[in-house]
């Protein structure tokens, strides 16, 4: 048995501290969010990946404690960061990785292996991190103590490729902590993916996200197009998709969100603009696409309320969906919340259901929160589909809604449009 720690316990660091449990590891849980930990240690968890039970389960094996207090992280064998890298005023701001480093380096001893999960630019972990590391503990990094990275891959909701079955890219600042980063992931995933150096991983992180978020633009303005030439672009893509090589499925969307497309394609743009002084246009475009569909979506419910002889500024719109994915309790960066803002600038009323995000207060500001029913889709003027949770009663929607706008290709009917 090794002692874990696991700094950040949101979306990726209490799945892993719960994989690394279920390993057999002893884990602390770090977070500074005092309220977060209390919840925890109470056995209440807000990810949907991790239910109440299994968050019970750990604790009842007294493998695993939540705490706010980095005293805790004392005598650790392996240390992983797994910290939001969020960007302030189109940089990235790598407050939250510095300050890890900072709470666990007083901690760090000879032997001990800290791994950084958080996505980043490349460079990162030997020009920022191992540093902050070794100021903090006397100890030099790659002598005395192992520095990897290792990219998060969860994917809130997934059930086919989880934690443990999706392949983990492993690095390290040299060979040896390579070997030590590698050795302790696989204890708790099926499959790990070796690359030569942090930077290249750090890299690769970036380059999978960006893949995402070009192609979800590409087919975005697609969408657009299409429905200007009066084509069913969702029927195009079926038929594409239908080839079996040379093509991959990416379907239209209201925006993206989450931590990663909004943010982590901006980190790579960022760096190549930082140090090669040129843009990289494919993301800079994608951004542009993917940022203004919020726009689009609420300029084609003012096109549906005017064929109705309604203004925007009286009308209700009951708004599906509050979470940036499927099935999913994940409200960060929500398109959901871009378009709340928009109507109800407008002068829309506006009402959001959705039935997994518990509370998020910025997105939800000044709208009435309401539990999706006959009553509330029969009063509002609009409905707009912008999360397909599979909680929703479909049958029922389409019954009673006036008009819908189906931004998921979710539903058929005489009054639903889709985007």
């Amino acid at each position: 048995m090794i002692h874990v720690v696991v700094v950040g316990q949101g979306y990726v660091g209490l799945p892993l501290a719960m994989r690394a449990v279920g390993a057999g590891h002893d884990v602390t849980g770090l977070d500074t969010s005092i309220d977060r930990v209390k919840r925890l240690s109470a056995g209440e968890s807000f990810v949907e990946d991790v239910p109440d039970e299994a968050l019970r389960a750990a604790i009842d094996t007294g493998r695993y404690r939540a705490t706010d207090s980095p005293a805790s992280c004392e005598g650790f064998d392996v240390a992983v960061v797994t910290v939001p890298t969020p960007l302030r005023d189109g940089a990235p701001d790598l407050s939250c990785i510095e300050q890890a480093a900072e709470a666990l380096a007083p901690f760090v001893t000879a032997g001990s292996l800290v791994v950084l999960e958080s996505t980043t630019y490349p460079g990162t972990t030997e020009a920022v991190f191992a540093p902050i590391l070794e100021a903090g503990s006397g100890l030099r990094a790659g002598t005395d103590f192992a520095v990897g990275y290792s990219p998060e891959r969860i994917d809130p909701g997934n059930q086919e490729w989880t934690l443990e079955t999706t392949p983990k890219v492993v690095s390290g600042i040299d060979r040896a902590s390579l070997c030590r980063t590698e050795e302790f992931y696989r204890t708790i995933v099926a499959q790990t993916v070796a690359v030569s150096s942090t930077r290249s991983a750090e890299l690769a992180k970036l380059l999978e996200n960006t893949f995402r978020h070009v192609n979800v633009a590409l087919v975005n303005e697609l969408a657009m197009v299409a429905a200007d030439l009066s084509i069913d672009v969702w029927e195009a893509i079926d038929a594409a998709a239908t080839k079996p090589f040379g093509f991959m499925r990416f379907s239209p969307g209201p925006g993206v969100g989450g931590h990663c497309l909004p943010i982590d394609p901006s980190y790579l743009s960022w760096t190549v603009r930082q140090r090669l002084g040129r843009s990289f246009r494919f993301v800079e475009l994608a951004n542009d696409i993917n940022d203004h569909m919020p726009d689009y979506v609420a300029s084609r419910l003012v096109h549906a309320l005017n064929r109705q002889g309604r203004a925007m500024s009286r009308s209700r719109v009951l708004v599906l969906g509050l979470a940036y994915k499927r099935n999913s309790g994940d409200a960060r960066e929500s398109p959901a919340a871009a378009l709340i803002d928009l109507l109800v600038r407008d002068g829309a009323s506006v009402a959001v259901a959705d039935p997994h995000v518990v509370e998020d207060e910025r997105a939800t500001a000044g709208v009435r929160r309401v539990s999706m029913c006959r009553e509330e889709l029969e009063v509002a003027d609009a409905v707009v589909l912008v999360t397909d949770h599979d909680a929703f009663d479909y049958d029922l929607i389409v019954e009673h809604a006036r008009y819908l706008l189906d931004c998921r290709h979710r539903l058929e009917g005489e009054h639903v449009e889709h985007l």
